[in-house]
């Protein structure tokens, strides 16, 4: 019985090769899919796109592991995936070219404070997707925004637009008045201790 278990456990039924080239081939399709089906993916914009990642473990698990339900070919499994990811990384780093066409390139949302409606729909991003992303970093509203950009990754970058220099300039007068009116409490408070004295 305790030897059935043990062979249960950690006895391949499949060859240690193709346990290895298993997750690798894996690894290798997920990428490219994922590559073709956009920066969008990564984002997890929406319900909708969670719910495609979290179900394409579940989906390639069987051409990962095959018919082995043991602990070692789970093991060689993973640690193959992580291998394999770690050397991926390692060569990218150094690959910017190649990178760039692993990855994509970044895309302009929103330039100059104007929303590029083209580049939102070549992406599959709403404007209400856009406007969540942003009410996440700090932004009342799109309005707010000089510069959006979807980062090769999958995350949207926003930059927020400068004062006008109407707005600058209110801020400057108010941060004077401030001054003076200090200044001014200060004469005050000095000629009442010279009158008291």
């Amino acid at each position: 019985m305790a030897a059935k278990l043990w062979s249960d456990m950690f006895v391949l039924g499949l060859p240690v090769l193709e346990k290895i080239l298993r997750p690798i081939i894996v690894y290798a399709v997920l990428i490219v899919g994922l590559r073709l089906a956009g920066k969008r993916e990564l984002a997890q914009l929406n319900p909708f796109d969670l719910v495609v990642l979290l179900t394409l473990s579940n989906t390639v698990q069987n051409a990962i592991i095959g018919d082995d339900t043991t602990v070692t070919g789970g093991i060689i499994g993973a640690a193959t995936l992580l291998l394999i990811n770690y050397l991926v990384v390692r060569f990218l780093y150094g690959h910017k070219k190649i990178e760039e066409l692993v990855e994509g390139d970044a895309d302009v949302l929103i330039e100059n404070g104007q929303i590029r409606i083209e580049r939102l729909k070549e992406e599959v991003i709403t404007l209400p997707e856009l406007e969540i992303a942003a009410h996440k970093q700090g932004f009342a509203s799109l309005a707010e925004v000089e510069r959006a950009v979807l980062e090769p990754g999958g995350t949207i970058s926003f930059i927020g637009q400068k004062p006008a220099s109407e707005a600058a300039r209110h801020e400057e007068l108010v941060a004077r008045l401030d001054q003076i009116t200090r200044e001014l409490a200060a004469l005050r408070a000095e000629r009442a201790v010279q009158a008291g004295g």
